[in-house]
């Protein structure tokens, strides 16, 4: 949902509320601010703002603070996952309630330097399909963004002793493909899009880490879809490694971005618009939100 922000700079030391900034909520939305600092305090500017639904998984708002540091967005009422991120800083996620007509008073959020974080042990992890999200963002031409995600996944990570050879496998079911409207989910199924007839899989095999410095990494791979492979580089955020869930389980979390160029698929866009059928534009942008769940017995190596 577009944002729509009023805001008049806070004057030094006064607190959040006192920044006098205002939401334009439109009907049935609520509104949600936060004003992200450095861990000297000062106003962080341009610090990526994801916010996801939690029952969908679907991104409702994204985009970057502002000079002072300042993030707001009116959004669909429920319970949404907010992640902030910088360069060389920890992440920081919460959840928020949204509740329709209502713009709760804008908190302040302090991202602290990103500690060293501990590499996933050498072994093989396997993604959480409850915990992880295969989206996708497409320009509908002449409209809104398209959102989007796959529902029926599997893959895992082969960790190296040396990271940089470890290796990701995954395997989407592209009939899983939903965008939320049965029509347009149906079409791109069909032979003009996806063909999941005669090309059931979307598969990507990760080859080589390469480290950028922080928590960042870019992993080098090929995606294979419609028939077609190409090479593929996804920036990588690692979030590290924890204890949690039910049993305790050990797992490690990532997000990763890139985007595709649908006539590298054979996917070809302008011969659809010369028919008159309506699509989106030429490039997707894909995002994974990855949690994955160490195995503690042998299991086997995902393919090269």
């Amino acid at each position: 949902m577009a944002l729509a922000l009023l805001r008049r700079r806070r004057p030094k030391g006064a607190p959040a509320e006192a920044a006098g900034l205002s939401l334009s909520l439109p009907s049935g939305a609520g509104g949600m601010g936060r004003e992200v600092v450095d861990p000297m305090g000062s106003p962080m500017a341009a610090a990526d703002v994801t916010v996801t639904a939690l029952d969908t998984h679907r991104v409702v708002a994204r985009g970057t603070t502002d000079p002072y540091g300042f993030f707001l967005a009116a959004l669909p009422p429920g319970r949404h996952s907010l992640l902030i991120a910088a360069e060389g800083l920890r992440p920081h996620r919460e959840t928020v309630a949204i509740v329709a007509g209502a713009a709760a008073p804008t908190e302040r959020v302090w991202l602290q330097p990103a500690q060293a974080l501990e590499l996933p042990s050498p072994g093989t992890w396997l993604f959480d399909p409850p915990h992880t999200a295969i989206r996708f963002i497409a320009k509908h031409v002449g409209m809104a963004h398209v959102h989007g995600r796959f529902e029926r996944f599997d893959g895992g990570i082969h960790i190296d002793q040396d990271m940089t050879r470890s290796r990701v496998h995954v395997r989407i079911d592209a009939s899983s493909i939903t965008t939320g409207n049965n029509t347009r989910d149906s079409h791109l199924r069909s032979a003009d899009f996806l063909d999941v007839a005669r090309f059931p899989h979307i598969d990507f095999a990760g080859t080589r880490f390469a480290y950028r410095g922080g928590s960042r990494w870019t992993l080098h791979g090929s995606l294979t879809m419609h028939g077609v492979s190409r090479s593929v580089s996804l920036d990588t955020t690692y979030l590290g490694t924890v204890n949690g869930g039910y049993g305790e389980e050990l797992r490690c979390a990532a997000l990763a971005k890139a985007e595709l160029h649908r006539e590298d698929y054979t996917l070809n866009w302008r011969t659809m618009l010369a028919r008159g059928i309506a699509v989106v534009g030429p490039t997707v942008q894909l995002e994974l939100d990855v949690q994955a769940m160490y195995r503690t017995h042998d299991t086997p190596t995902p393919p090269e």
